[in-house]
């Protein structure tokens, strides 16, 4: 598996801002924050669930 290096990082970022210009990158990296923090929020709701969902069918076998 590939890991991204610095110069690939910097290539990435120089296309990203060509793309989308100056003015619009600090719209998209908030936009890109709030999805990040949803996507963590719905992930750990989702595990939580299933833990306890574990736990409910150990209780019921008993």
């Amino acid at each position: 598996m590939a890991v991204i290096g610095t110069t690939e990082l910097i290539i990435i970022l120089v296309i990203v801002l060509v793309i989308f210009g100056g003015a619009k990158l600090p719209k998209l990296a908030r936009s890109l924050g709030q999805a990040q923090r949803e996507f963590r929020k719905n992930a750990d709701e989702v595990e939580e669930s299933a833990s306890s969902g574990s736990a409910d069918t150990k209780n019921s076998d008993t």
